[in-house]
């Protein structure tokens, strides 16, 4: 039997699980692999600019990754790229649980913008169809319009993370260690765009050795809860090596919180919905399975 493969999210929780034997004790064969390559990263050479010199358009993105197909039994993504993955039929989501991870749209801290209002006539970087893209465009419209918003594909977290701190970009949505990261180095947030993450089942995955999963994943999510200090070192293996020396994990928060509760029918309909009305998707990206074919439940 193959092991059940587990592509990391840059998550404590994992880790934990792996830590104190949980996989095991819920009698999980398994092994990690390697988070899918996004933004510049996944393109030729690594890197992109226009032809005045400044960063050009990433048009690929978390969802792409799930189109192109993902060598792995679970992986996440925000919710939005994993709903519409899950109705493509390019996986299925499951049901059960998903994540919540603080975010927020930050800029330099010389930068005059204090306010969401400020933000109408500036290019805020984004990650195409991943979260940052979504939840940017979910925060800022009690502000702006979606439509009206300046977004900036500038690829990976790591891309804006170093575009933002070089200062290549005004403002950028970073969520995760990043965001831990451009906090502690001074950078403001003007406007909190905190969200929900996904999960994505492989659709030969069993529905048994995905309930192991999570269960360890529940049990390492309540020691987090207990003793949150004793386990932010894994943060480490995910910070740039350039940035390990100007930020202290101990002081890091929890980035990303399991929740065991269900991505309910309506949850999954107003989110495709709201995808739909903005055509944030090409048509032949979209999806139309309907949510007891795209969601495992």
């Amino acid at each position: 039997m193959s092991k059940f493969r587990i592509m990391p999210h840059g998550r404590l929780q994992e880790w934990v699980a792996e830590e104190k034997g949980y996989y095991a004790q819920e009698g999980l064969e398994y092994e990690f692999v390697q988070p899918s390559r996004v933004g510049r990263q996944a393109l030729e050479g690594g890197s992109v600019q226009s032809a005045d010199g400044a960063p050009g358009q990433v048009m690929t993105g978390a969802f792409e990754s799930m189109e192109a197909g993902r060598s792995c039994e679970v992986s996440s993504a925000c919710h939005w790229a994993v709903n519409m993955a899950s109705s493509a039929e390019h996986g299925v989501m499951w049901g059960h649980a998903y994540s919540v991870t603080p975010g927020g749209i930050y800029v330099a801290p010389e930068s005059n913008i204090r306010s969401p209002d400020q933000l109408r006539d500036v290019e805020i970087g984004v990650g195409y169809h991943s979260g940052s893209h979504f939840s940017a465009l979910q925060a800022i419209e009690p502000f702006i319009s979606p439509k009206d918003a300046k977004l900036s594909f500038i690829g990976s977290p790591a891309d804006r993370l170093d575009m933002l701190v070089n200062r290549e970009s005004g403002a950028a949505n970073v969520f995760g260690v990043q965001r831990e990261i451009v906090e502690q180095l001074g950078f403001r947030k003007v406007l909190d765009t905190t969200f929900m993450i996904g999960f994505l089942i492989n659709g030969d995955a069993s529905t048994e050795d995905c309930q192991k999963y999570f269960n360890a994943l529940q049990k390492a999510q309540r020691d987090i809860d207990l003793e949150p200090e004793r386990y932010k070192h894994y943060f480490v293996q995910d910070i740039p090596e350039k940035y390990r020396e100007l930020v202290d994990v101990r002081a890091f928060g929890l980035a990303e919180r399991l929740v065991f509760e269900p991505y309910t029918r309506e949850i999954y309909e107003r989110t495709h919905r709201w995808m739909l009305d903005l055509q944030i998707f090409p048509a032949d990206q979209m999806g139309h399975a309907d949510y007891e074919k795209a969601v495992l439940v």
